[in-house]
């Protein structure tokens, strides 16, 4: 199948030596090539005839040539092909041309020539189709892209900020000459100064001059949520308390900026805006890049597909830096698109489904040691949540003590920026987990028996299964947590580039509104029956792939029955006005 142009409008031939002409004159303009809808009216209300003679590709097809005719020998000229009318409903211009002038009209004296016949689109063409999907999403859906890019840059950005707002919580001064006191003693200093709350998990020093951080749960805090106590490893010194969110700690400025990203403050329901606009972001980037690449085909060849073109004005010179943005922008936003989904609240599920039939979801280590359960290391399927939080309760734990513990965590390998969750009762253990998520990433994993120090189970990254792997990485990509610093500056461009991709769509749609006969007016997409004219084979693949995704993405699936709800209204209401004047 092919993404190609609908077919040119029919054009007159050229009067012939002989023909009527009352002014002397003949105007032919030639037609501009466009991805808009062929055969709508210029923004000024006419729209030229086609002659391939006089056409100049490089000017998009722009060119006037006026010559003088002769004097009239035959009674019936060849008729030229007049202009659409200025007062043409809808008044939208069809091409690339900016402010073409209208063809002069017919001296007195000269034959009327017939009325122009509507150019129809080219059969086995997808491109109408592409056309007018990508319009209407991005009508319809570039407001929820906007608001996920806007909150998605701010949140990327929340990294290096977090740093410099919260430097006394989370930095200290290296001492010279002394070393770290034994993080039992940190801890110590930690629950004396947080008496009230329920220890469950322990982030030591990652390195020097990092504030060890002690986490307490609190039901009355929330999903996700406990306090952090920060301590100086050096000293035993309590640096701050400050609230902690998920798994990648957040403080209360990322925090907030996170759920805004996630949910805008509004809570479950609030989800479904960030969904759709996953669901839809691959929609619209992938059929701007088809719709793209035909274009540049057609003008400038694939050298002009990552550059927009000089020289240029108006709408075309705005199609021409939404195009390239578009360009590379693209494997980004798919990669947004795909790893938004996965933690998604509907297709996240039949993600996770999926996962599970491929055998690609992320293990656990053992953290039990209830003999029923067993306490040997062996396989990893069905021990609960990744990363040791395995179900477990907040408490205190067992009785080997923390430093011991670590020494049997670091000769199991596990030493890279740990995170120690501690046991909820007798027959849990602790975990051990690493949590250092730039490259290289360490998420090797140990649970320890409480009461004796034993090996309970281990558990390496390298023996995940690839899916798992790649879901890990991509997901803390997604977060700007997998490169640090690069991640979240890439990420920041990533956000503005869409952000201006979403400006420069609508700036386009406003620049095809009619000028004339109406004060405020608003671009037409491509005529209505496009889908008539794709391959039939064509259209029944995409109408299967189409109901197929609307089941995994559901989002998308209701979206894509809003638009052709919208659409059928907009004809009923379309053929009613015909019907009525």
């Amino acid at each position: 199948m092919s993404i190609d142009d609908p077919a040119k409008p029919d054009t007159g031939r050229p009067a012939q030596p002989g023909s009527a002409s009352g002014s002397g004159t003949t105007a032919v303009a030639s037609a501009s090539t466009s991805t808009a809808s062929p055969g709508t009216a210029s923004h000024d209300g006419a729209s030229p005839a086609a002659d391939p003679a006089t056409a100049d590709p490089a000017a998009g097809g722009e060119a006037v040539t006026v010559s003088p005719a002769t004097p009239a020998k035959a009674a019936t000229p060849e008729p030229v092909p007049d202009p659409v009318p200025a007062g043409t409903p809808g008044g939208l211009r069809g091409g690339d041309a900016e402010h073409e002038p209208p063809a002069p009209a017919p001296q007195a004296g000269t034959a009327t020539p017939p009325p122009p016949r509507a150019p129809a689109l080219a059969r086995g063409s997808l491109r109408p189709l592409v056309l007018r999907m990508h319009f209407y999403a991005g009508i319809l859906v570039a407001p929820f892209l906007l608001i996920a890019a806007v909150t998605g840059l701010l949140y990327a950005a929340s990294y290096p900020l977090e740093k410099v707002i919260y430097a006394d919580e989370l930095t200290v001064p290296v001492p010279a000459g002394k070393a770290a006191l034994p993080l039992s003693q940190q801890v110590g200093a930690a629950v004396e100064a947080h008496p009230g709350g329920t220890l469950s998990k322990v982030w030591p020093s990652p390195e020097a001059g990092a504030t060890t951080r002690v986490l307490f749960e609190d039901p009355g805090l929330g999903e996700s949520k406990s306090t952090a106590v920060f301590v100086d490893p050096y000293t035993a010194e309590v640096r701050g308390e400050l609230l902690s969110y998920g798994s990648s700690g957040a403080l209360p400025v990322r925090a907030w900026i996170s759920e805004l990203h996630r949910h805008l403050h509004l809570g479950e329901p609030g989800r479904l805006y960030s969904e759709l606009a996953a669901s839809w972001l691959w929609v619209v980037a992938l059929g701007g890049l088809l719709l793209w690449v035909r274009r540049r085909r057609a003008t400038r060849g694939t050298r002009g597909l990552l550059l927009p073109e000089r020289g240029l004005t108006g709408r075309r010179r705005t199609m021409s830096r939404h195009g390239a943005i578009g360009v590379w922008s693209l494997l980004g936003l798919l990669f947004l698109s795909a790893t938004g989904l996965t933690w998604s609240t509907y297709a996240g599920e039949n993600v996770a489904l999926l996962r599970e039939q491929l055998r690609g979801t992320t293990p656990a280590v053992t953290a039990t040691v209830d003999p029923a359960a067993g306490t040997g290391a062996g396989g990893h399927e069905g021990h609960g949540s990744a990363q040791g939080d395995g179900g477990h309760q907040p408490g205190e734990g067992g009785g080997i003590g923390l430093d011991r513990l670590m020494d049997t965590a670091r000769e199991q390998g596990v030493s890279e920026s740990v995170v120690i969750t501690l046991p909820a009762g007798e027959k849990a253990a602790y975990v051990v987990a690493e949590n250092d998520k730039q490259w290289p990433v360490h998420f090797d994993s140990v649970s320890v028996h409480p009461m004796t120090g034993e090996v309970v189970d281990t558990l390496a990254f390298a023996d995940y299964p690839v899916l798992a792997q790649l879901t890990r990485v991509g997901i803390d990509a997604h977060m700007g947590l997998f490169l640090g610093l690069p991640n979240q500056l890439l990420l920041i461009a990533l956000m503005a580039g869409l952000i201006v991709l979403i400006v420069y769509g609508y700036r386009m749609w406003w620049q095809r509104r009619p000028t004339r006969g109406t004060r405020f007016g608003a671009g037409r997409p491509m005529p209505r029956g496009a889908w008539r004219k794709a391959p039939p084979g064509a259209l029944a693949g995409l109408l299967a792939a189409a109901v197929l995704l609307g089941w995994f993405v559901p989002l998308f699936g209701l979206g894509l029955v809003l638009f052709l709800a919208v659409d059928l209204l907009l004809g009923a209401v379309a053929r009613r006005r015909a019907d009525v004047s």
